[in-house]
């Protein structure tokens, strides 16, 4: 049912595979192959042991990635000669600014597999090895004071394999493991939002400074929970299903519901303000990597809305009267996540 949908794509069976060999793969969907995305994209990266994705950067897109599994390395070069090295394992995130040089490599005994997500549709990338490609031995022998042929066995192409293989073990520095700006141990972080209907950890600039233009909950929702219908004034949100069913219904501008059924490897996205709804569908619970194209992500639920208005106001509205409407619970504050007391509507 979710290829069915304008607002669904599978990252496992219908994303564009950009590199496939024994040493890892990468699969992405931007707007060319998924059109309603906008303002951002994502990409799934796995690397065997011993495989890298080459020093390289982004030319118009900010990056936030969540490591789903494995042990790595990742370096990072920002402008003012800022550099850092520092360890990701899974559960733990890494953000990188546009433009930043970085590489990401498995430095484990174990598949590394990474959930990463731009602030862009169509991201553009740029390899050091390309960008080396691109100009003469003359001149990148003057930049380092060698003579032209002591760079000639350097390859001239602009092309990147994007996944290399390390020769030898890893070289990880002594810090690596310390506190750094650009990493956020999400899954660490004792749930801001929890309770018997599921939880969210939350990666937005409240908790982590360092996020410019992205963020995102790692939600967990029980078979007896739900996420309440809601919109993001101001928020585009770009989901992705790691664990479990569900099912999400939207609401288009021109009057018409978009329901499907998601499992793992669907990516859904919700253009900015688009009333939506998550519940599971199963026995087991779900959990979404729920990524937002703003760095603290706002959200107006159904729950607190009822609240607002009068009962005359919400009377008129729904052309009722007054004395028929549901006794709705004052809500100052919305729960995002809420019970199920009823029956799971047929699938």
């Amino acid at each position: 049912m979710a290829t069915e949908s304008r607002h669904v794509r599978s990252l496992l069976t219908s994303a564009e595979s950009v590199h496939d060999s024994e040493l890892g793969s990468i699969s992405r969907l931007t707007a060319d192959s998924f059109p309603i995305l906008n303002r951002m994209s994502i990409k799934r990266l796995v690397l065997e042991p011993g495989s890298i994705r080459e020093p390289h950067w982004h030319a118009n897109a900010n990056e936030l990635t969540y490591a789903v599994s494995g042990s790595l390395l990742v370096t990072i070069f920002d402008t003012a000669d800022e550099f850092s090295s520092f360890t990701i394992d899974a559960g733990q995130m890494f953000h990188v600014d546009s433009g930043s040089l970085h590489h990401i490599e498995n430095i484990g005994d174990t598949t590394a597999e990474l959930i990463v997500v731009f602030g862009h549709e169509r991201p553009e990338d740029f390899s050091l090895r390309g960008a080396f490609g691109a100009m003469t031995p003359a001149v990148i022998g003057n930049t380092y004071d060698l003579p032209a042929d002591a760079v000639s066995m350097l390859p001239r192409d602009t092309g990147s394999p994007l996944i290399v293989r390390r020769e030898g073990p890893p070289d990880v520095p002594d810090t690596a493991g310390w506190a750094n700006r650009h990493k956020f141990d999400v899954e660490g972080q004792l749930p801001p939002l929890a309770g018997a209907p599921g939880s969210a950890r939350l990666a937005r600039s409240q908790f982590w400074s360092s996020l410019k233009d992205l963020s995102m909950y790692s939600l967990r929702i029980e078979e007896d929970g739900m996420r309440e219908p809601h919109w993001h004034p101001v928020t585009a949100e770009l989901g992705y299903v790691h664990k479990g069913n569900a099912r999400m219904s939207i609401l288009d501008p021109d009057g018409t519901v978009d329901t499907y059924l998601l499992e793992p490897g669907d990516v859904y996205f919700i253009p900015r303000a688009y009333p939506h709804q998550i519940e599971v569908v199963g026995d087991d619970e779900i959990h979404f990597l729920v990524f937002f194209d703003q760095p603290t992500p706002g959200d107006i639920g159904y729950r607190a809305s009822a609240s607002v208005f009068s009962r005359e106001v919400l009377a008129a509205s729904f052309g009722v009267p007054e004395g028929e409407l549901p006794r709705f619970p004052f809500t100052p504050i919305d729960p995002l996540l809420v019970g199920r007391i009823n029956p799971v509507d047929p699938v």
